[in-house]
Protein backbone atom coordinates (compact mmCIF):
# COMPACT_ATOMS: atom_id res chain seq x y z
CA UNK A 1 0.00 0.00 0.00
CA UNK A 2 1.37 3.36 -1.06
CA UNK A 3 2.40 5.89 1.55
CA UNK A 4 -0.07 8.39 0.15
CA UNK A 5 -2.95 5.96 0.67
CA UNK A 6 -1.81 5.22 4.23
CA UNK A 7 -1.60 8.93 4.95
CA UNK A 8 -5.09 9.45 3.49
CA UNK A 9 -6.56 6.73 5.69
CA UNK A 10 -4.83 8.19 8.73
CA UNK A 11 -6.28 11.63 7.98
CA UNK A 12 -9.77 10.14 7.60
CA UNK A 13 -9.37 8.21 10.87
CA UNK A 14 -8.17 11.34 12.66
CA UNK A 15 -11.09 13.35 11.28
CA UNK A 16 -13.57 10.68 12.39
CA UNK A 17 -11.94 10.53 15.83
CA UNK A 18 -12.08 14.33 16.14
CA UNK A 19 -15.75 14.34 15.05
CA UNK A 20 -16.60 11.73 17.68
CA UNK A 21 -14.42 13.53 20.23
CA UNK A 22 -16.20 16.83 19.50
CA UNK A 23 -19.63 15.20 19.62
CA UNK A 24 -19.11 14.11 23.23
CA UNK A 25 -21.41 16.23 25.47
CA UNK A 26 -18.76 16.55 28.19
CA UNK A 27 -15.56 18.54 27.90
CA UNK A 28 -12.67 16.18 27.06
CA UNK A 29 -9.03 17.14 27.70
CA UNK A 30 -5.96 14.94 27.36
CA UNK A 31 -3.01 15.98 29.51
CA UNK A 32 0.56 14.71 29.17
CA UNK A 33 2.82 13.65 32.02
CA UNK A 34 4.37 17.11 32.04
CA UNK A 35 0.99 18.70 32.74
CA UNK A 36 0.56 20.21 29.29
CA UNK A 37 -2.65 19.86 27.33
CA UNK A 38 -2.35 17.60 24.29
CA UNK A 39 -5.89 17.38 22.98
CA UNK A 40 -9.28 19.06 23.59
CA UNK A 41 -12.75 18.75 22.13
CA UNK A 42 -15.28 21.42 21.11
CA UNK A 43 -17.16 21.24 24.41
CA UNK A 44 -13.94 22.04 26.29
CA UNK A 45 -13.60 25.20 24.21
CA UNK A 46 -17.18 26.22 25.04
CA UNK A 47 -16.90 25.32 28.73
CA UNK A 48 -13.63 27.11 29.48
CA UNK A 49 -13.88 29.96 26.94
CA UNK A 50 -10.56 29.26 25.20
CA UNK A 51 -10.02 28.35 21.55
CA UNK A 52 -8.41 25.01 20.74
CA UNK A 53 -5.20 26.71 19.71
CA UNK A 54 -5.07 28.55 23.04
CA UNK A 55 -5.49 25.33 25.02
CA UNK A 56 -3.22 22.86 23.23
CA UNK A 57 0.28 23.14 24.65
CA UNK A 58 -0.91 25.18 27.64
CA UNK A 59 -0.43 23.98 31.22
CA UNK A 60 -3.53 22.40 32.78
CA UNK A 61 -2.95 24.80 35.69
CA UNK A 62 -4.64 27.50 33.61
CA UNK A 63 -7.96 25.68 34.09
CA UNK A 64 -7.81 25.36 37.86
CA UNK A 65 -7.86 27.93 40.70
CA UNK A 66 -4.46 29.03 41.95
CA UNK A 67 -4.95 27.36 45.34
CA UNK A 68 -5.03 23.90 43.71
CA UNK A 69 -2.13 24.27 41.27
CA UNK A 70 0.78 23.39 43.58
CA UNK A 71 -0.64 19.98 44.46
CA UNK A 72 -1.62 18.96 40.93
CA UNK A 73 1.73 17.57 39.61
CA UNK A 74 2.01 15.23 42.58
CA UNK A 75 -1.58 14.09 42.23
CA UNK A 76 -1.17 13.41 38.49
CA UNK A 77 2.04 11.44 39.04
CA UNK A 78 0.38 9.31 41.68
CA UNK A 79 -2.52 8.65 39.35
CA UNK A 80 -0.30 7.56 36.46
CA UNK A 81 1.85 5.27 38.60
CA UNK A 82 -0.64 3.88 41.14
CA UNK A 83 -3.12 1.35 39.66
CA UNK A 84 -5.40 1.64 42.70
CA UNK A 85 -5.82 5.34 42.11
CA UNK A 86 -6.96 4.70 38.55
CA UNK A 87 -10.11 3.03 39.85
CA UNK A 88 -11.17 6.32 41.42
CA UNK A 89 -14.66 7.39 40.31
CA UNK A 90 -15.95 10.81 39.37
CA UNK A 91 -15.30 13.60 41.85
CA UNK A 92 -16.08 17.28 42.14
CA UNK A 93 -13.41 19.91 41.71
CA UNK A 94 -13.25 23.67 41.23
CA UNK A 95 -12.49 24.79 37.67
CA UNK A 96 -11.53 28.16 36.18
CA UNK A 97 -12.77 29.79 32.97
CA UNK A 98 -10.75 32.14 30.78
CA UNK A 99 -12.64 35.15 32.18
CA UNK A 100 -11.57 34.19 35.71
CA UNK A 101 -14.92 32.86 36.93
CA UNK A 102 -14.79 29.75 39.07
CA UNK A 103 -17.35 26.96 38.77
CA UNK A 104 -17.93 23.48 40.24
CA UNK A 105 -17.10 20.63 37.88
CA UNK A 106 -17.39 16.86 37.99
CA UNK A 107 -14.30 15.14 36.57
CA UNK A 108 -13.60 11.54 35.56
CA UNK A 109 -10.06 10.43 34.61
CA UNK A 110 -8.93 7.71 32.21
CA UNK A 111 -5.26 6.85 31.47
CA UNK A 112 -4.17 6.29 27.88
CA UNK A 113 -2.85 2.89 26.80
CA UNK A 114 0.73 4.12 26.99
CA UNK A 115 0.17 5.33 30.56
CA UNK A 116 1.97 8.56 29.82
CA UNK A 117 -1.10 10.79 29.61
CA UNK A 118 -4.54 11.19 31.11
CA UNK A 119 -7.85 12.07 29.48
CA UNK A 120 -10.25 13.99 31.70
CA UNK A 121 -14.01 14.10 31.15
CA UNK A 122 -15.31 17.33 32.68
CA UNK A 123 -18.91 18.38 33.31
CA UNK A 124 -20.19 21.71 34.66
CA UNK A 125 -22.42 20.92 37.69
CA UNK A 126 -23.37 24.50 38.56
CA UNK A 127 -27.04 23.87 37.76
CA UNK A 128 -27.03 20.72 39.85
CA UNK A 129 -25.39 22.55 42.74
CA UNK A 130 -28.00 25.32 42.54
CA UNK A 131 -30.82 22.77 42.41
CA UNK A 132 -29.39 20.93 45.42
CA UNK A 133 -29.00 24.18 47.35
CA UNK A 134 -32.54 25.24 46.45
CA UNK A 135 -33.82 21.86 47.60
CA UNK A 136 -31.84 22.14 50.83
CA UNK A 137 -33.21 25.62 51.51
CA UNK A 138 -36.77 24.55 50.73
CA UNK A 139 -36.45 21.53 52.98
CA UNK A 140 -35.03 23.68 55.75
CA UNK A 141 -37.80 26.27 55.34
CA UNK A 142 -40.44 23.52 55.36
CA UNK A 143 -38.95 22.05 58.52
CA UNK A 144 -38.90 25.51 60.11
CA UNK A 145 -42.51 26.20 59.05
CA UNK A 146 -43.65 22.89 60.52
CA UNK A 147 -41.78 23.67 63.72
CA UNK A 148 -43.37 27.12 63.99
CA UNK A 149 -46.80 25.65 63.27
CA UNK A 150 -46.36 23.06 66.02
CA UNK A 151 -45.19 25.72 68.47
CA UNK A 152 -48.17 27.86 67.46
CA UNK A 153 -50.65 25.07 68.18
CA UNK A 154 -49.04 24.50 71.57
CA UNK A 155 -48.94 28.22 72.37
CA UNK A 156 -52.58 28.66 71.39
CA UNK A 157 -53.66 25.75 73.56
CA UNK A 158 -51.68 27.02 76.54
CA UNK A 159 -53.12 30.52 76.08
CA UNK A 160 -56.67 29.12 75.93
CA UNK A 161 -56.34 27.20 79.19
CA UNK A 162 -54.46 30.02 80.85
CA UNK A 163 -57.13 32.54 79.85
CA UNK A 164 -59.75 30.50 81.72
CA UNK A 165 -57.59 30.63 84.86
CA UNK A 166 -56.93 34.34 84.39
CA UNK A 167 -60.65 35.01 84.01
CA UNK A 168 -61.14 33.63 87.51
CA UNK A 169 -58.13 35.46 88.97
CA UNK A 170 -58.95 38.83 87.42
CA UNK A 171 -62.66 38.66 88.17
CA UNK A 172 -62.35 37.67 91.83
CA UNK A 173 -59.57 40.21 92.44
CA UNK A 174 -61.74 42.95 90.87
CA UNK A 175 -64.73 41.90 92.97
CA UNK A 176 -62.60 41.96 96.13
CA UNK A 177 -61.27 45.43 95.29
CA UNK A 178 -64.85 46.69 94.93
CA UNK A 179 -65.64 45.45 98.44
CA UNK A 180 -62.49 46.62 100.21
CA UNK A 181 -62.28 50.16 101.57
CA UNK A 182 -59.48 52.44 100.44
CA UNK A 183 -57.91 52.22 103.89
CA UNK A 184 -58.00 48.44 104.07
CA UNK A 185 -54.41 47.06 104.29
CA UNK A 186 -55.42 44.07 102.14
CA UNK A 187 -56.34 46.31 99.22
CA UNK A 188 -52.71 46.75 98.15
CA UNK A 189 -52.15 42.98 98.14
CA UNK A 190 -55.26 42.28 96.11
CA UNK A 191 -54.37 45.05 93.67
CA UNK A 192 -50.96 43.44 93.11
CA UNK A 193 -52.73 40.17 92.31
CA UNK A 194 -54.89 42.00 89.77
CA UNK A 195 -51.87 43.71 88.19
CA UNK A 196 -49.99 40.40 87.91
CA UNK A 197 -53.05 38.89 86.27
CA UNK A 198 -53.19 41.75 83.76
CA UNK A 199 -49.50 41.26 82.91
CA UNK A 200 -50.16 37.56 82.39
CA UNK A 201 -53.14 38.43 80.19
CA UNK A 202 -50.88 40.60 78.04
CA UNK A 203 -48.54 37.62 77.58
CA UNK A 204 -51.41 35.37 76.53
CA UNK A 205 -52.50 37.98 73.97
CA UNK A 206 -49.02 37.85 72.49
CA UNK A 207 -49.15 34.06 72.41
CA UNK A 208 -52.50 34.23 70.62
CA UNK A 209 -51.04 36.67 68.12
CA UNK A 210 -48.13 34.31 67.45
CA UNK A 211 -50.44 31.32 67.02
CA UNK A 212 -52.72 33.36 64.72
CA UNK A 213 -55.70 32.92 67.04
CA UNK A 214 -56.37 36.55 67.87
CA UNK A 215 -59.62 38.24 66.97
CA UNK A 216 -58.89 40.91 64.39
CA UNK A 217 -60.90 43.59 62.61
CA UNK A 218 -59.34 43.71 59.13
CA UNK A 219 -59.90 46.72 56.92
CA UNK A 220 -58.53 48.01 53.64
CA UNK A 221 -55.73 50.29 54.80
CA UNK A 222 -52.87 52.31 53.34
CA UNK A 223 -49.56 51.15 54.84
CA UNK A 224 -48.08 54.61 54.28
CA UNK A 225 -50.83 56.19 56.38
CA UNK A 226 -50.22 53.72 59.19
CA UNK A 227 -46.51 54.58 59.19
CA UNK A 228 -47.27 58.29 59.11
CA UNK A 229 -49.55 57.88 62.10
CA UNK A 230 -46.88 56.28 64.29
CA UNK A 231 -43.86 58.26 63.08
CA UNK A 232 -43.78 60.71 66.02
CA UNK A 233 -44.28 57.93 68.53
CA UNK A 234 -41.47 55.95 66.91
CA UNK A 235 -39.08 58.87 67.23
CA UNK A 236 -39.83 59.15 70.94
CA UNK A 237 -39.25 55.41 71.43
CA UNK A 238 -36.00 55.37 69.45
CA UNK A 239 -34.45 58.32 71.23
CA UNK A 240 -32.23 61.12 69.97
CA UNK A 241 -29.26 58.88 69.11
CA UNK A 242 -31.19 56.92 66.46
CA UNK A 243 -31.96 58.65 63.17
CA UNK A 244 -35.36 57.69 61.75
CA UNK A 245 -35.88 57.74 57.99
CA UNK A 246 -39.25 57.04 56.34
CA UNK A 247 -39.21 56.32 52.61
CA UNK A 248 -42.82 55.95 51.49
CA UNK A 249 -43.45 54.71 47.96
CA UNK A 250 -45.92 56.84 45.99
CA UNK A 251 -49.13 55.12 44.90
CA UNK A 252 -48.56 52.25 47.30
CA UNK A 253 -51.16 49.52 46.96
CA UNK A 254 -53.62 49.04 49.81
CA UNK A 255 -53.66 45.95 52.02
CA UNK A 256 -56.34 44.22 54.08
CA UNK A 257 -55.29 44.02 57.71
CA UNK A 258 -56.13 45.14 61.23
CA UNK A 259 -54.67 48.69 61.50
CA UNK A 260 -53.94 48.28 65.20
CA UNK A 261 -52.02 45.09 64.56
CA UNK A 262 -49.99 46.66 61.76
CA UNK A 263 -49.02 49.45 64.16
CA UNK A 264 -47.97 46.75 66.63
CA UNK A 265 -45.77 45.13 63.97
CA UNK A 266 -44.03 48.44 63.23
CA UNK A 267 -43.54 49.28 66.90
CA UNK A 268 -42.16 45.85 67.78
CA UNK A 269 -39.71 45.89 64.86
CA UNK A 270 -38.62 49.41 65.80
CA UNK A 271 -38.03 48.45 69.45
CA UNK A 272 -36.06 45.40 68.32
CA UNK A 273 -33.94 47.63 66.05
CA UNK A 274 -33.32 50.14 68.85
CA UNK A 275 -32.04 47.36 71.11
CA UNK A 276 -29.65 46.30 68.32
CA UNK A 277 -28.17 49.84 68.23
CA UNK A 278 -27.13 50.51 71.85
CA UNK A 279 -24.79 53.33 70.81
CA UNK A 280 -27.12 54.84 68.21
CA UNK A 281 -27.51 54.41 64.50
CA UNK A 282 -30.08 54.74 61.74
CA UNK A 283 -33.46 53.08 61.29
CA UNK A 284 -35.05 53.16 57.85
CA UNK A 285 -38.68 52.28 57.13
CA UNK A 286 -39.37 51.83 53.44
CA UNK A 287 -42.48 50.81 51.51
CA UNK A 288 -42.67 49.55 47.97
CA UNK A 289 -45.02 47.81 45.54
CA UNK A 290 -43.50 44.46 44.60
CA UNK A 291 -44.46 41.50 42.45
CA UNK A 292 -43.30 38.19 43.89
CA UNK A 293 -42.52 35.88 41.00
CA UNK A 294 -41.95 32.15 40.67
CA UNK A 295 -38.22 32.52 41.38
CA UNK A 296 -38.89 34.20 44.74
CA UNK A 297 -41.55 31.63 45.63
CA UNK A 298 -39.13 28.80 44.85
CA UNK A 299 -36.61 30.18 47.32
CA UNK A 300 -39.14 31.15 50.01
CA UNK A 301 -41.36 28.35 51.24
CA UNK A 302 -45.01 29.16 51.90
CA UNK A 303 -45.16 32.28 49.72
CA UNK A 304 -47.71 32.65 46.93
CA UNK A 305 -46.80 34.63 43.79
CA UNK A 306 -48.59 37.90 43.14
CA UNK A 307 -48.69 41.61 43.99
CA UNK A 308 -47.64 42.70 47.47
CA UNK A 309 -47.05 45.87 49.45
CA UNK A 310 -43.66 45.53 51.10
CA UNK A 311 -42.47 47.11 54.33
CA UNK A 312 -38.71 46.99 54.88
CA UNK A 313 -37.32 47.86 58.32
CA UNK A 314 -33.53 48.28 58.25
CA UNK A 315 -31.19 49.11 61.11
CA UNK A 316 -27.44 49.70 61.30
CA UNK A 317 -27.07 47.62 64.44
CA UNK A 318 -25.00 44.65 65.53
CA UNK A 319 -26.69 42.14 63.22
CA UNK A 320 -27.24 38.43 63.78
CA UNK A 321 -25.54 35.16 62.93
CA UNK A 322 -27.34 32.31 61.16
CA UNK A 323 -28.10 30.45 64.40
CA UNK A 324 -29.89 33.45 65.88
CA UNK A 325 -31.72 34.22 62.62
CA UNK A 326 -33.16 30.70 62.59
CA UNK A 327 -34.83 31.19 65.98
CA UNK A 328 -35.78 34.86 66.29
CA UNK A 329 -39.50 34.29 65.66
CA UNK A 330 -39.83 31.52 68.25
CA UNK A 331 -41.78 32.55 71.36
CA UNK A 332 -39.64 33.20 74.45
CA UNK A 333 -36.39 33.14 72.46
CA UNK A 334 -34.33 36.22 73.23
CA UNK A 335 -30.71 37.31 73.12
CA UNK A 336 -31.29 39.88 75.86
CA UNK A 337 -30.10 39.35 79.45
CA UNK A 338 -32.47 37.66 81.89
CA UNK A 339 -35.28 39.96 82.93
CA UNK A 340 -34.77 42.35 80.00
CA UNK A 341 -37.32 40.88 77.61
CA UNK A 342 -40.02 38.23 77.26
CA UNK A 343 -38.94 36.99 73.83
CA UNK A 344 -42.46 37.53 72.47
CA UNK A 345 -41.99 40.74 70.45
CA UNK A 346 -40.87 39.17 67.18
CA UNK A 347 -43.07 36.11 67.76
CA UNK A 348 -46.02 38.49 67.89
CA UNK A 349 -44.86 40.15 64.67
CA UNK A 350 -44.61 36.76 62.97
CA UNK A 351 -48.14 35.76 64.01
CA UNK A 352 -49.73 39.05 63.00
CA UNK A 353 -48.08 39.04 59.58
CA UNK A 354 -49.08 35.43 58.90
CA UNK A 355 -52.64 36.03 60.13
CA UNK A 356 -52.87 38.96 57.73
CA UNK A 357 -51.98 36.64 54.86
CA UNK A 358 -48.46 38.03 54.55
CA UNK A 359 -44.95 36.75 55.04
CA UNK A 360 -41.82 38.05 56.75
CA UNK A 361 -38.14 37.37 56.07
CA UNK A 362 -35.03 38.56 57.83
CA UNK A 363 -31.64 39.38 56.29
CA UNK A 364 -28.72 39.99 58.63
CA UNK A 365 -25.02 39.42 59.23
CA UNK A 366 -22.95 40.13 62.33
CA UNK A 367 -21.75 43.73 62.28
CA UNK A 368 -23.74 44.61 59.16
CA UNK A 369 -27.17 45.44 60.55
CA UNK A 370 -30.52 43.78 59.92
CA UNK A 371 -33.38 44.13 57.46
CA UNK A 372 -36.85 42.73 58.05
CA UNK A 373 -38.96 42.56 54.89
CA UNK A 374 -42.69 42.18 55.42
CA UNK A 375 -44.89 41.38 52.43
CA UNK A 376 -48.66 42.02 52.64
CA UNK A 377 -50.91 40.90 49.76
CA UNK A 378 -52.33 43.91 48.00
CA UNK A 379 -56.09 44.35 48.28
CA UNK A 380 -58.62 46.03 46.03
CA UNK A 381 -60.91 48.74 47.34
CA UNK A 382 -60.80 52.13 48.99
CA UNK A 383 -59.19 52.75 52.34
CA UNK A 384 -61.73 52.14 55.09
CA UNK A 385 -62.23 54.41 58.07
CA UNK A 386 -61.73 52.62 61.36
CA UNK A 387 -65.06 52.30 63.18
CA UNK A 388 -65.53 54.30 66.35
CA UNK A 389 -65.54 52.47 69.65
CA UNK A 390 -69.14 52.13 70.96
CA UNK A 391 -70.17 54.60 73.65
CA UNK A 392 -70.04 53.28 77.20
CA UNK A 393 -73.46 52.10 78.43
CA UNK A 394 -75.29 54.29 80.94
CA UNK A 395 -75.39 51.40 83.43
CA UNK A 396 -73.81 48.00 83.79
CA UNK A 397 -76.82 46.58 85.59
CA UNK A 398 -79.76 44.78 84.03
CA UNK A 399 -82.73 42.54 84.74
CA UNK A 400 -82.72 40.42 81.57
CA UNK A 401 -82.45 36.63 81.50
CA UNK A 402 -79.14 35.22 80.31
CA UNK A 403 -78.45 31.59 79.42
CA UNK A 404 -74.80 30.96 80.37
CA UNK A 405 -73.11 27.94 78.72
CA UNK A 406 -69.53 27.20 79.81
CA UNK A 407 -67.86 23.80 80.27
CA UNK A 408 -65.16 25.11 82.63
CA UNK A 409 -66.81 25.12 86.06
CA UNK A 410 -64.60 27.78 87.67
CA UNK A 411 -65.26 30.20 84.81
CA UNK A 412 -68.98 29.42 84.80
CA UNK A 413 -69.24 30.07 88.54
CA UNK A 414 -67.44 33.40 88.44
CA UNK A 415 -69.37 34.67 85.38
CA UNK A 416 -72.66 33.67 87.00
CA UNK A 417 -71.65 35.49 90.20
CA UNK A 418 -70.79 38.73 88.35
CA UNK A 419 -73.99 38.72 86.32
CA UNK A 420 -76.27 38.00 89.29
CA UNK A 421 -74.60 40.69 91.39
CA UNK A 422 -75.60 43.15 88.68
CA UNK A 423 -79.25 42.14 88.57
CA UNK A 424 -79.38 39.60 85.77
CA UNK A 425 -81.35 36.37 85.94
CA UNK A 426 -78.85 33.64 85.01
CA UNK A 427 -79.67 30.17 83.72
CA UNK A 428 -76.55 28.02 83.53
CA UNK A 429 -75.51 24.94 81.60
CA UNK A 430 -72.18 23.15 81.28
CA UNK A 431 -72.76 21.91 77.73
CA UNK A 432 -74.97 22.29 74.68
CA UNK A 433 -77.30 19.44 75.63
CA UNK A 434 -78.18 21.03 78.98
CA UNK A 435 -78.68 24.40 77.30
CA UNK A 436 -81.05 22.85 74.76
CA UNK A 437 -83.16 21.31 77.54
CA UNK A 438 -83.31 24.62 79.42
CA UNK A 439 -84.60 26.40 76.32
CA UNK A 440 -87.27 23.74 75.91
CA UNK A 441 -88.41 23.86 79.53
CA UNK A 442 -88.02 27.54 80.46
CA UNK A 443 -91.30 29.27 79.72
CA UNK A 444 -90.24 32.91 79.86
CA UNK A 445 -88.14 34.96 77.45
CA UNK A 446 -84.36 34.40 77.31
CA UNK A 447 -82.71 37.61 76.21
CA UNK A 448 -79.12 36.49 75.69
CA UNK A 449 -77.16 33.30 75.05
CA UNK A 450 -73.68 33.75 76.51
CA UNK A 451 -71.69 30.74 75.38
CA UNK A 452 -68.13 29.55 75.16
CA UNK A 453 -67.03 28.77 71.62
CA UNK A 454 -65.15 25.51 72.06
CA UNK A 455 -66.93 22.90 74.17
CA UNK A 456 -67.11 19.08 74.18
CA UNK A 457 -69.68 17.40 71.90
CA UNK A 458 -71.40 20.61 70.76
CA UNK A 459 -69.60 23.89 70.02
CA UNK A 460 -71.02 27.29 70.83
CA UNK A 461 -71.77 28.11 67.17
CA UNK A 462 -73.54 24.78 66.68
CA UNK A 463 -75.63 25.42 69.79
CA UNK A 464 -76.53 28.93 68.64
CA UNK A 465 -77.65 27.57 65.25
CA UNK A 466 -79.86 24.92 66.87
CA UNK A 467 -81.48 27.39 69.25
CA UNK A 468 -82.09 30.07 66.61
CA UNK A 469 -85.32 28.46 65.43
CA UNK A 470 -86.56 27.83 68.95
CA UNK A 471 -85.62 31.26 70.36
CA UNK A 472 -85.40 33.68 67.43
CA UNK A 473 -85.50 36.72 69.73
CA UNK A 474 -82.49 35.56 71.76
CA UNK A 475 -79.25 37.43 71.13
CA UNK A 476 -75.90 35.61 71.14
CA UNK A 477 -72.60 36.61 72.69
CA UNK A 478 -69.64 34.28 72.16
CA UNK A 479 -66.64 34.09 74.48
CA UNK A 480 -63.41 32.15 74.15
CA UNK A 481 -59.80 32.00 75.21
CA UNK A 482 -58.74 31.24 71.65
CA UNK A 483 -60.37 31.69 68.29
CA UNK A 484 -59.41 28.92 65.88
CA UNK A 485 -62.96 27.76 65.30
CA UNK A 486 -66.11 28.08 63.21
CA UNK A 487 -67.16 31.45 64.69
CA UNK A 488 -63.83 33.13 64.16
CA UNK A 489 -62.51 31.74 60.90
CA UNK A 490 -58.74 32.20 60.91
CA UNK A 491 -59.19 34.82 63.62
CA UNK A 492 -61.61 37.02 61.64
CA UNK A 493 -65.06 37.53 63.12
CA UNK A 494 -68.00 36.90 60.83
CA UNK A 495 -70.10 39.99 60.18
CA UNK A 496 -72.54 40.69 63.00
CA UNK A 497 -71.00 38.25 65.48
CA UNK A 498 -70.67 39.52 69.06
CA UNK A 499 -67.55 38.22 70.77
CA UNK A 500 -65.71 38.79 74.05
CA UNK A 501 -62.13 37.62 74.38
CA UNK A 502 -60.95 35.87 77.51
CA UNK A 503 -59.51 36.47 80.02
CA UNK A 504 -62.67 38.07 81.35
CA UNK A 505 -62.92 40.84 83.90
CA UNK A 506 -66.18 42.09 85.44
CA UNK A 507 -65.92 45.37 83.56
CA UNK A 508 -65.18 43.74 80.20
CA UNK A 509 -67.94 41.18 80.59
CA UNK A 510 -70.61 43.60 81.81
CA UNK A 511 -69.84 46.20 79.15
CA UNK A 512 -70.10 43.63 76.37
CA UNK A 513 -73.29 42.06 77.72
CA UNK A 514 -74.91 45.48 78.07
CA UNK A 515 -73.75 46.51 74.61
CA UNK A 516 -75.35 43.44 72.97
CA UNK A 517 -78.60 43.78 74.92
CA UNK A 518 -78.89 47.52 74.27
CA UNK A 519 -78.30 46.96 70.56
CA UNK A 520 -81.15 44.44 70.57
CA UNK A 521 -83.47 47.01 72.12
CA UNK A 522 -82.73 49.69 69.51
Amino acid sequence: MANSEIEQRLRVAEERFQQLFDATPDAMITVGSDGCILLVNAQAERLFGYSRDELVGRSINALMPARHRAAHPTQQAEYLHAPRARRMGAREVSALRKDGTEFPAEISLSPTDSGSSVTASIRDVSDRRRAEEAHRQTTEQLRHAQKMEAIGVLAGGVAHDFNNLLSVILTYSSLLLDQLKESDPLRTDVDEIRKAGERAAALTRQLLAFSRQQVVAPKVVDLNQVLGGVEKMLQRILGEDVELSLLAAPSLGTIRADPGQIEQVVMNLAVNARDAMPTGGKLTLETENVELDAAFVTEHYGVAPGPYAMLAVTDTGIGMDSTTRARIFEPFFTTKPAGKGTGLGLATVFGIVRQSGGTIWVYSEPGKGTTFKVYFPRAEGRTEIVAHVPHAPRTLRGSETILLVEDEEAVRVVVRSVLRRHGYNVLEAQNGGEAFLICEQFGAKINLLLTDVVMPRMSGPALADRLAGMRPEMRVLFMSGFTDNAVVHHGVLDAGMAFVQKPLTPSLLLHKVREVLDRAAE
